[in-house]
């Protein structure tokens, strides 16, 4: 038995899998979120620890032969996070999340220094953990100032399994603190945070071993022998495992809360400017490429919301079959955008409304909106040099038939949907539980899913879905210097 444990930022995933990876068991644990300012959002890393124990308690009590069987643990992780310990590992401060946005004048700053884009291959994003580190150096000096480890997430998960100071290649690329193309840390980019590479961790590949779980944990879990612990993944490598995302030109668009076009790379293929994340896979001698939207099926619930009616009644309001566009155009930018733009002021906006827009048109307009982020962000990743021929999507929002089928007329390329299953985070961290456990072939584990349909773009409705995105395109620059 194999065991992924995925760290969140709303909850714990614990989920088993046997030799021939079939989903054995899988029990989540809550987590609550503190925003104790306006931008701000930090978490506990005591309560990381208590969710990851409801959550593997859960599978002991309910499948406890099974648990007692597990050779091998991956972990997945919520990445960014800045998780601050002290010369005796105790935790000096909340740890400050992906989403905290307190720290974009020190992001602007050091990406202002042109060493970063050029080692780490990444715009320095608010979102990231070095603006964070330049953060609590300024305005908590006295924090700063006792900072001996720095650690991501799902790595002080690991500290509290195996005891060692590790971290891996794909999260680690989220810091702005690693030479992306050298898969290493970067001294340079370290002294200017006031840091040193005696403040981050080892690093080892996803698929490697990275430490044994501790015999303490083995025996409240009823596991025999040394169990191995695994390198793991940031949270989109990690469903990247799951999906078997793994090789050359490889993709998958996630429709969840924010959204994700991930492109396997099997080379390093950085292009800043688009706001493209170029970021080491789980893998050895693998990259992957992402655009980003921080408002997906955010942005449908956020319509929900003020028209009290749920998803799924606003999009079967639609019917049946694709419309063509409305002239309804949504800007999906509730919260800010990373590709193309890197504007974490930006905000939303509904264009086009006439006397004849009703609630209908108001949902196309949404799910449209969505579909365009997502063909910027394949804009973002041809300029870097990825092509894609098709994607495969996952996340909540791919159960709406009409916003697939949108998607893939905005994208003018199929769209997959996998055969039923969870091939999500913390399936891909069993996989690398699995591989380096047992030294498996990672690209003979880390295989797709059956595929149980196909969505082809609506070949009557391209030409006024592109003059659609086209619209959308131009209303950034005309809104970018409006005051909020």
């Amino acid at each position: 038995m194999y065991l992924g444990i995925d760290l969140g930022t709303s909850g714990v995933k614990a989920l088993l899998i046997d030799a021939d990876q079939r989903i054995v068991a899988s029990a989540t644990a809550r987590l609550e979120v503190s925003r104790p300012r306006e931008g701000w959002c930090e978490q506990n890393p005591a309560d990381w620890i208590d969710a990851a124990e409801e959550a593997v308690g859960t599978l002991k009590a309910t499948h406890g032969a099974a648990l007692a069987a597990v050779r091998g643990i991956g972990l997945s992780g919520q990445m960014h996070g800045a998780t601050l310990l002290d010369a005796s590992d105790a935790v000096l401060r909340p740890a400050i999340l992906w989403n905290d946005t307190r720290s974009h004048a020190q992001a602007a700053a050091l990406d202002a220094d042109p060493r970063f884009r050029a080692v780490t291959g990444n715009i320095v994003f608010p979102g990231f953990t070095a603006p964070k580190l330049a953060w609590v150096r300024e305005h908590e000096p006295e924090v700063f100032s006792r900072v001996a480890m720095v650690l991501l997430p799902k790595d002080y998960l690991r500290l509290w399994l195996t005891g060692d100071f590790v971290s891996e290649m794909s999260d680690a690329a989220g810091t702005s603190w690693l030479d992306v193309g050298e898969r290493a840390w970067s001294a340079d980019l370290l002294a200017a945070t006031g840091l040193g590479t005696k403040h981050m961790p080892t690093l080892v590949e996803g698929t490697q071993r990275s430490g044994t779980l501790r015999g303490e944990l083995a025996a409240r879990w009823g596991m025999g022998g040394r169990v191995a612990v695994a390198g793991g993944a940031g949270d989109n490598a990690a469903s990247a495992c799951g999906m078997g995302a793994v090789r050359e030109g490889e993709a998958f668009a996630s429709l969840g809360t924010s959204g994700v076009l991930f492109a396997a790379n099997d080379a390093c293929r950085p292009n800043p400017r688009s706001a493209v994340h170029t970021f080491c896979h789980a893998l050895p001698r693998a990259w992957h490429q992402m655009g980003v939207i921080l408002s997906a099926t955010d942005s449908l619930n956020w319509l929900s919301g003020i028209t009290g009616r749920s998803a799924q009644q606003l999009t079967d309001e639609l019917g049946g079959g694709l419309r063509a566009p409305s002239g309804v155009s949504f800007l999906p930018y509730l919260s800010g955008e990373r590709t193309p733009h890197n504007d974490a002021a930006i905000r939303g906006v509904l264009a086009g409304l006439s006397h004849l827009s009703d609630r209908a048109a108001l949902t196309q307009g949404v799910l449209e909106g969505v579909a365009f982020a997502f063909r910027d962000s394949l804009e973002a990743l041809r300029a870097a040099g990825t092509g894609l021929s098709r994607v495969t999507a996952i996340g909540g929002g791919s159960r709406s038939r009409y916003w697939l089928e949108a998607l893939a007329t905005a994208l003018e390329l199929p769209v997959d949907l996998p055969a039923d299953g969870d091939f999500g985070a913390a399936f891909g961290a069993a996989r690398l539980g699995l591989i380096a456990a047992e030294d498996a072939d990672p690209l003979a584990v880390c295989t797709p899913p059956a595929i149980a349909a196909t969505i082809e773009p609506q070949a009557a409705l391209v030409p006024a879905y592109a003059q659609a995105w086209r619209r959308y395109r131009a209303l950034y620059p005309a809104i970018k210097g409006v005051p909020s």
